[in-house]
């Protein structure tokens, strides 16, 4: 497992969610209709962005690193929103439901990771 990589890339996961949820919130009148359609999209298109970016330098059991990747994520997202949120008591849209968030959050990048893990170990000629 690349240590440093999957660091980064689940650190910017968190920046880009936060700083998404930031620009987007204000246009939101409803906070069930972020927590269901905007917050989940937003983690589906980030993780399988920096997920591609990560799973495509391994080059061997792809799958178990698509799965220790996607709990790395949910670790680093859950160390970030503790040190940023819970610690200094600040509120925010994405701890509003943290429980939700906690639970939507690991399902999906999960299973994002360890899909891009599984396609990548695919032999796939394209003619």
């Amino acid at each position: 497992m690349k240590l440093k990589l999957g660091i980064i890339c689940g650190v910017l996961i968190w920046i880009l969610t936060y700083l998404i949820s930031i620009i987007v919130q204000p246009l939101i009148l409803d906070n069930t209709l972020y927590n269901t359609l905007i917050l989940p999209l937003n983690i589906i298109i980030v993780t399988g962005f920096f997920g591609i970016i990560y799973i495509r330098n391994i080059d061997k059991n792809e799958l178990l690193e698509g799965i220790l990747v996607g709990i790395l994520f949910i670790v680093i997202d859950i160390i970030l929103d503790v040190i940023f949120f819970e610690i200094p008591n600040n509120t925010n849209i994405l701890i509003s439901n943290y429980p939700n968030h906690i639970i939507l959050m690991s399902i999906i990048m999960l299973i994002i990771t360890s899909f891009l893990g599984y396609l990548a170990q695919m032999n796939i000629e394209l003619k």
